[in-house]
């Protein structure tokens, strides 16, 4: 008897973690699990692991394209607007142990899923078995405690982030809260950073910052120094509107805004900029960076400021670049996944508005 094909989309509900994993689209072009070329020569050094689930995730942050009442099967969804088509984990993890000189970095992100947990320590317990490629665990907060942290690290993650997302407790009630009716708390994401601070060590423990959900660059500056002094780093990332989600007719963050808080942010983590040199408008907005001009200069001649914010490898040299996450080849650069090149300081000054910004 001839066994029944079932549609693509309804197959893909047997693939489920631990057994399957969706990967990112750059990071299964790198392991030459999907055909393609980056553009500019660009290079994804980080193999970044999302749990797959029939449901994908039951919490409902207004701009995630996992959303739990975004319209659609789950399996057609995005996560930061690329697609992250389905492997068996095991084929990913042989594929990372054969390319070890190639991969820097294995991120295994969490969802919101009671299952989610067990399999993240399983899948990182066999990606551990394939290779000593260092391991991320993107986790989700409100399914963590004290107890799981330790048993993360203890699967073989060395560095744990957070998506905290919102700059400020009222904009993560909103978008990630009780306001859009999801279950994650801001006390409790705080909880587990400071809680995998003290398991992982200082800088081992970062937090993820989207800039343009509807937060001041005050409330965004006054987290980049709260993390500092926590020794917890901040990652940023750009707001980009995904379709179907609740914010999917919220614009970006203009260019200009999103290069300041960029440049502050480097500042602020690299130059030790003092609280005092920030200004801001009466909406909260950034209106004076009070840095010699040399350093600006300085600054968008190295190029790093502008670059992805992401996990280092085993050398230290930052791997998660997420090439093309925030932006699609052939727009205007957001976080860039490389260094900026001599052409594009010119660009990057002119975003920046340097005449207007320091001095």
């Amino acid at each position: 008897m001839r066994a029944k094909v079932l549609p693509a989309e309804i197959a893909e509900d047997f693939k489920t973690s631990p057994e399957h994993v969706r990967v990112s689209i750059a990071a299964a072009m790198t392991l030459g699990l999907k055909p393609g070329n980056f553009f500019r020569n660009a290079t994804c050094d980080c193999v970044n692991l999302l749990e797959n689930y029939p449901a994908g995730c039951y919490a409902n942050c207004t701009y995630c394209g996992l959303a739990r009442e975004r319209p659609g099967l789950a399996q057609d969804n995005t996560f930061i607007r690329v697609g992250w088509p389905v492997f068996p984990t095991d084929l990913v993890a042989e594929a990372v142990g054969s390319q070890e000189d190639r991969v820097g970095r294995v991120c295994v992100a969490m969802v919101q899923d009671k299952r989610a947990y067990p399999d993240l320590l399983d899948i990182t317990r066999r990606i551990r078995r394939k290779s000593d490629v260092p391991i991320s665990a993107l986790v989700t907060a409100t399914l963590l405690d004290e107890e799981k942290l330790l048993r993360i690290r203890d699967a073989g993650a060395d560095i744990v982030g957070i998506g905290l997302d919102a700059a400020s407790e009222e904009v993560f009630f909103r978008t990630r809260g009780r306001g859009a009716r999801g279950p994650h708390s801001w006390s409790q994401h705080w909880e587990i950073a400071r809680a995998a601070r003290r398991i992982f060590g200082p800088m081992r423990v970062n937090c993820h910052v989207m800039v343009g959900l509807g937060e001041t660059d005050r409330n965004l500056v006054d987290l980049f120094y709260r993390l500092k002094s926590e020794e917890i780093s901040a990652y940023l990332f750009s707001f980009n509107p995904e379709p179907g989600t609740a914010m999917a007719d919220v614009p970006r963050a203009p260019i200009t805004r999103w290069r300041r808080v960029q440049l502050t942010k480097y500042l602020i983590e690299q130059r030790d900029l003092p609280r005092e040199a920030v200004e801001f408008d009466e909406a909260g907005m950034l209106k004076h960076v009070r840095a010699p001009r040399a350093l600006i200069d300085a600054c968008v001649e190295e190029g790093v400021a502008f670059m992805t914010n992401g996990c280092p490898d085993r050398n230290g040299k930052m791997a998660c670049n997420r090439p093309f996450g925030s932006y699609r080849p052939g727009e205007e650069f957001r976080d860039y996944p490389f260094v900026p090149t001599e052409e594009d300081q010119p660009i990057i000054r002119q975003q920046l508005g340097v005449k207007d910004l320091g001095g």
